[in-house]
């Protein structure tokens, strides 16, 4: 037996994208690449998005748009990928790490108040496995601090608050489209933002700096840029994906519906709370656990494929407090979290009769 964490979603349809645009010999970014950046973008409902190589070039580019560089302070969470934090460092900005909450594992917005400086210039606040932010909080602290919101939406397309999907409440949200992620194309991200400065300046950022001054026929290159382009192969696969979303994401928010069903009345089991006035895309179906280094192992042994959540910085060498990095407070919630939480298998295809036996697996084990 065999039950993967998260299976990509790829029907013929998919794959017959693909391969349309290898037998049109035009591999790199184009009017696929265009589409697929269009169907986002009116799926999330925002003025524009951008298809990049990654969720963390988009978060570098972000930051870069809104001129954020050396002297600067950027707000990060703890318990993330590190991406969300190497990205401060990569445009020269110093990371200021605070705590998240151990009941949501979002980032703690009182921390977050708590600990910005004249120096601070932005928060990167992570919508964690699908569960939306607080955003009227963090506008709050936007507005009474004149920051930035950079939001890593790596995992929450879908995911909604108070009827508003992610993607449209922070100043620049970025996506991922990574295998774990239920929309994926290998690879790839995508940014969106209802600025349209921002919007061109990133769109030029990526295609090495083009642009038109009007001094001339012809493009011109306006600024130094780089190239973050997604392939019109890759947003094929996006694309096709893209055109089943409200069914994908239909059929997640059922899954968890069925876990939380199967897992009802087990007291060793702790499921995280939502964010009030949000609907979690659950990207990722997260508990707590006691002993959860012991239940991963086994469930794994028995050909269960469970995981981590994801990490705590504060234990990394990479972010040892330094010149270029602070820890601010004692990542109490963070350790919590880092600790205890457990990432049950999760995508369209899993079965109802799958979903039981890992459950009764993790009972065994609990």
């Amino acid at each position: 037996m065999k039950i993967p964490l998260i299976k990509p979603y790829m029907d013929q349809r998919i794959k017959d994208k693909v391969c349309q645009v290898l037998d049109s010999g035009y591999l790199t970014e184009g009017a696929v690449t265009k589409q697929f950046e269009e169907a986002f973008r009116a799926f999330i409902g925002c003025k524009h998005a951008i298809a990049v190589t990654s969720c963390t070039t988009g978060l570098e580019m972000a930051l870069r748009v809104l001129g954020i560089g050396p002297g600067d302070e950027v707000i990060i969470p703890d318990y993330t990928y590190p991406a969300t934090a190497d990205v401060a460092a990569i445009v020269g900005a110093k990371i200021v790490i605070v705590d998240v909450s151990k009941h949501t594992m979002l980032i703690d917005y009182d921390r977050v108040e708590a600990c910005i400086t004249d120096k601070t210039r932005a928060i990167i606040p992570v919508s964690g496995f699908g569960n939306p932010l607080n955003y009227d909080r963090l506008c709050e602290i936007r507005e009474k601090f004149s920051i930035y919101i950079v939001e890593d939406a790596a995992c929450s397309i879908g995911a909604e608050y108070k009827g508003l999907k992610v993607g449209n409440q922070a100043d620049i949200s970025v996506f991922s489209l990574h295998p774990r992620k239920f929309i994926t194309t290998g690879e790839g991200g995508v940014i969106t933002t209802n600025n349209e400065e921002w919007a061109a300046w990133m769109e030029s950022y990526k295609h090495f700096g083009m642009g038109k001054n009007g001094s001339r026929e012809g493009t011109d290159f306006v600024r130094i840029g780089t190239n973050y382009k997604l392939s019109n192969i890759l947003a094929a696969v996006g694309l096709g994906q893209m055109e089943k979303i409200d069914e994908l994401l239909a059929r997640r928010r059922s899954l968890a519906r069925n876990y939380m069903a199967l897992l009802d009345g087990c007291s060793d089991v702790v499921i995280p709370s939502g964010t009030p006035g949000g609907e979690h895309s659950f990207q990722s179906f997260c508990i707590y656990v006691k002993n959860r280094d012991e239940i991963l192992q086994g469930m794994r042994e028995k050909g269960i494929e469970v995981q981590i959540g994801t990490y705590a910085l504060h234990l990394h060498p990479a972010f040892a407090p330094s010149e270029f990095c602070r820890i601010q407070g004692d990542m109490s919630g963070s350790q919590y979290a880092f600790d205890h939480c457990l990432t049950l298998p999760l995508y369209h295809e899993l079965a109802g009769s799958e979903q039981e036996i890992v459950v009764d697996s993790l009972k065994n084990f609990l």
